[in-house]
């Protein structure tokens, strides 16, 4: 009888093409699949919870698998690292209804954008951080970002290619601190479009700079034109950081 098995997953996405399988690509998803049919001696795929794009990091991600194995689901985590790249680990596994689904759920996602903005650039932060050397003001951000809080259509901060059925996203939370030389932005939300929050970091990024301001905002929603909010911010200063069920397991 198959089990299903759900793992929790980080990853430097770095050296990757996204989370989702790719012909001929090195994916997230691709590592884990070929990790886990070598563990079990069956083909496995994968279903993941969020597909990031090509150099975003993942601190906890969610994956789910079916198996005919009998190894304790909790130790499949300690199994499964000793095949994984070391750019890629397992954070935790369990077991969890056959019927679960990881997109088909609600949840509350919570990104995180950083910011590296001093003179000069540091390497130690050159894979999660975007760099800038123009100087930021965290209150201008912080004002701005609080515009974004609640249901709104989100249309201009969507890249095009988007196939989601609806543009309007709910954000319950958007914060925007300073940590040293690093501006840190969390957007936490019940999902996000396609480039959604490093258009977000890119517009809050070209507020902290002067270049909008942040009393712009609302118009800015109401146009449901992506030429009018900010650039879309560099993939390495991304990182899904955590995911919440509403629903049990």
């Amino acid at each position: 009888m198959k089990r299903r098995i759900l793992l929790q997953v980080a990853y430097d996405g770095t050296e990757y093409h996204g989370w989702q399988y790719q012909p001929g690509s090195k994916t997230i998803e691709g590592e884990l699949n070929i990790a886990l049919s070598a563990l079990f001696g069956e083909p496995i795929q994968v279903i993941g919870a969020s597909r990031t794009d090509a150099g975003v990091h993942g601190l906890m991600n969610i994956a789910v698998f079916d198996t005919d194995s009998t190894i304790p689901p909790d130790k499949v985590a300690y199994a499964l690292n000793q095949k994984l790249p070391e750019d890629i680990r397992i954070q935790g596994s369990r077991e969890v209804a056959s019927d679960f689904h990881p997109r088909k759920t609600k949840t509350r996602k919570t990104y995180g954008y950083r910011i590296y903005n001093a003179t000069f650039p540091n390497p130690l932060w050159n894979r999660y951080a975007h760099y800038t050397y123009f100087q930021l003001d965290l209150e201008r951000m912080q004002q701005a970002a609080a515009y974004l809080v609640g249901a709104h259509d989100f249309q201009s901060f969507c890249a095009a290619g988007s196939t989601a059925e609806t543009t309007v996203r709910t954000i319950y939370d958007i914060s925007v601190e300073k940590e040293a030389d690093c501006f840190v932005i969390k957007v936490t939300g019940n999902g996000f479009l396609y480039n959604m929050v490093r258009i977000i970091a890119g517009t809050l990024l070209y507020v902290g700079a002067g270049k909008i301001d942040p009393a712009d905002l609302p118009a800015i929603l109401e146009a449901k034109d992506r030429t009018k909010a900010g650039p879309t911010a560099p993939a390495k200063g991304l990182t899904l950081l955590r995911y919440e069920f509403e629903e049990n397991l």
